[in-house]
């Protein structure tokens, strides 16, 4: 789906739920979706003050939600208190993912099998799946072995 297209989607929920389409929500909302990568809400702060200097961290903190709610975004919840957010594309559903504990990066890889897997499971206990994630914790080679990493976040 083009650009265009989920930021009509996403303004389209906005105004269903009873909530009012700002500029600073729409900064925010072309901040994400410029994003490759995953990211923070306080990277999507940076991101979106470059779009729109009155977006606030408040706004932000308040929009993420109703972009993931809108499926603009996915949530992705990796145990470390903070929470990590990536645009939903064609093709990102079914996969799983490669937190390394050492660079703190998050990788993901195609995992069509996750759709039959979770049905089978489910349809066994006689429930029907709503959401499912596959998430493998690794430890970085590269900082084993060197004691740095390319891939380590920069903070």
């Amino acid at each position: 789906m083009s650009h265009d297209t989920v930021r009509e989607k996403f303004i389209a929920f906005l105004a269903e739920q009873g909530h009012r389409v700002t500029n600073q929500r729409l900064a925010i909302f072309d901040a994400a979706m410029a994003q490759k990568e995953h990211f923070t809400a306080e990277q999507l702060l940076v991101h979106a003050k470059a779009i729109d200097d009155s977006v606030s961290r408040a706004t932000v903190y308040r929009t993420l939600p109703l972009m993931t709610e809108s499926h603009a975004l996915r949530e992705v919840d990796i145990g470390t208190g903070e929470k990590f957010y990536l645009r939903v594309t064609a093709g990102n559903n079914q996969v799983a993912q490669v937190v390394c504990v050492d660079c703190d990066r998050i990788s993901e890889i195609s995992a069509p099998f996750m759709e039959w897997y979770g049905s089978t499971v489910s349809l066994k206990l006689g429930l029907k799946p709503i959401s499912q994630r596959l998430q493998v914790s690794a430890q970085c080679i590269a900082f084993r072995t060197t004691g740095s990493c390319p891939n380590r976040l920069k903070a």
